[in-house]
């Protein structure tokens, strides 16, 4: 198997989306956490740069590592006080989210050799934005406005939180 710049590439990107996942999970201080998950969603973008679909990817950075993540920092700087320390983890919980793990991956992996999947209809490159626009806004089969509203309700409930908890104080 010869090692080619795109598969090296690929590699150094899916390492550090893995290191920092498991770092974003595991550290104490919730500043740092949000930090951790804002290099997993440029690495996500990384990726989707490297296939070519440089749309997915400026939405991927402009929208996910941008704007929720400064969202989620906002939020956390708001709502946490100097004298809150993370809770030591007790090792139930800690044996409970290694079986979940374990599960999880056993059911993935189950699904992945289950199925034989099918070439994508899409080739890898640019589409057309009228495209990608219909398929984001449309309301048919494999077409996105629902969740497109349920995330926009999400990030609404998480700023009306985030006011009603700064009003407290």
């Amino acid at each position: 198997m010869e090692i080619t710049f795109g598969l090296f590439v690929f590699i150094i990107l899916a390492v550090s989306m893995v290191v920092f996942s498991v770092l974003a999970v595991t550290t104490r201080r919730i500043l740092r956490a949000a930090t951790y998950l804002l290099f997993v969603l440029i690495g996500t973008a990384g990726i989707y740069f490297q296939l070519n679909y440089s749309f997915l990817g400026t939405v991927q950075l402009l929208v996910y590592a941008g704007g929720i993540t400064v969202l989620y920092v906002f939020s956390i700087l708001l709502t946490s006080s100097r004298e809150e320390k993370g809770e030591k983890n007790q090792k139930s919980k800690f044996v409970a989210g290694l079986v979940a793990t374990l599960a999880g991956a056993c059911i993935c992996l189950f699904f992945i050799l289950k199925n034989n999947f099918l070439p994508s209809q899409f080739t890898p490159g640019e589409h057309d934005m009228k495209e990608i626009g219909l398929a984001l806004m449309g309301s048919g089969k494999y077409q996105y406005i629902l969740p497109f509203e349920v995330m926009s309700l999400l990030l609404l409930a998480c700023i009306i939180g985030g006011i009603l908890i700064a009003r407290k104080r």
